[in-house]
């Protein structure tokens, strides 16, 4: 069965308009997994929240008192079979994920045994910088892309840098081509439509033991794709999908036509008539900065809620 479908794509900034700055508050689960089990390390979009130059509601009191469980887009998971722990797309707060990942795990293990990269948008690959000579100087960490991706990390720098002084190991993915890491454990690369000034864009499906999710928070709108997600959606036990925008009210003056993101409202109103358990396992991800969905406590979030979705928060874990 089908177990884990990650897919994540970059977007821009856009104008805020949620009234509310205060801090989502957060339900931790990471006690200490007794199972493969996945746990999501960011929730936001590539530039993050506060987002640079953002002199608006939604993000002007965060720059003073910034919210920690506000971080870029990222899963980590930890194989029980193989006491070891991989992460999805290295973004710009990977320190602090990474951290997050080694505590919660257990390992006691500063660095990744493997780094899944989406593609070439700055939310999805920039933490690689830190594995380079001016932070940790790591030495083969195994960092899986599509070919062109693996080819822009060859060829530009500082990223080839990365690669020539062997801090990182290149391992080239293929499209729809397993990738086993343990018996209980195996990612598989899926193409998804978006801009791909740079590289490809995939999701990953990821297969555990016993569990599978579907996580998608970024792609250019449903009707794009060649795979139907409602049919995905019903064959994995969790769906975390893209929730950039909530709609198009908060895009403010852009042309919403020019910004290719299923809105969330989208999203629900496709998925309605897929039954309760299936929707239920529908969590939002990868919320820009204006997205009231960020907020537990918001309008938005209840809405979400109340028809039987849910939104991916900090700290959350499943198990595989």
């Amino acid at each position: 069965m089908m177990r884990l479908l990650i897919i994540m794509v970059a977007c821009t900034m856009y104008a805020c308009t949620p009234p509310s700055i205060a801090p989502a508050s957060q339900e931790d689960h990471t006690s200490p997994p007794t199972e493969t089990s996945l746990i999501v390390l960011g929730t936001i979009q590539d530039a993050g929240s506060p987002h640079i130059a953002c002199k608006k509601s939604c993000c002007a009191g965060l720059f003073a008192q910034p919210d920690p469980t506000r971080q870029v887009v990222s899963l980590g998971i930890y194989d029980k079979s193989t006491d070891k722990t991989y992460v999805l797309d290295a973004s710009p707060d990977m320190s602090r994920q990474l951290t997050k990942l080694a505590e919660w795990s257990q390992t006691g293990r500063s660095l990744p045994d493997g780094i899944f990269i989406t593609h070439a948008h700055i939310g999805h690959y920039t933490g690689l910088m830190y594995l380079g000579k001016e932070a940790v100087n790591a030495s083969g960490v195994p960092v899986y892309t599509m070919p062109r991706m693996a080819n822009y990390l060859r060829s530009d720098g500082p990223w080839s840098q990365l690669v020539s002084t062997g801090n990182i190991e290149l391992r080239t993915l293929t499209a729809d081509s397993v990738v086993v890491l343990s018996p209980s454990l195996s990612i598989t690369p899926l193409l998804v439509p978006h801009r791909d000034e740079y590289s490809e864009t995939v999701g990953f499906l990821v297969n555990g033991p016993e569990r599978s999710a579907l996580f998608i928070p970024d792609i250019d709108k449903w009707s794009k794709w060649d795979r139907d997600i409602k049919a995905l959606i019903q064959e994995v036990d969790y769906a975390f999908v893209d929730g950039t925008f909530y709609d198009a009210a908060e895009i403010g003056y852009r042309d919403v036509s020019q910004i290719p993101h299923p809105f969330i409202i989208e999203s629900m109103d496709l998925f309605a008539d897929m039954p309760d358990v299936d929707r239920a396992k529908v969590h939002f991800i990868h919320l820009n900065h204006t997205n009231p969905a960020i907020l537990t406590d918001s309008e938005a979030s209840q809405t979400i809620v109340d028809q039987g979705y849910r939104v991916a928060r900090y700290g959350q874990v499943v198990e595989l």
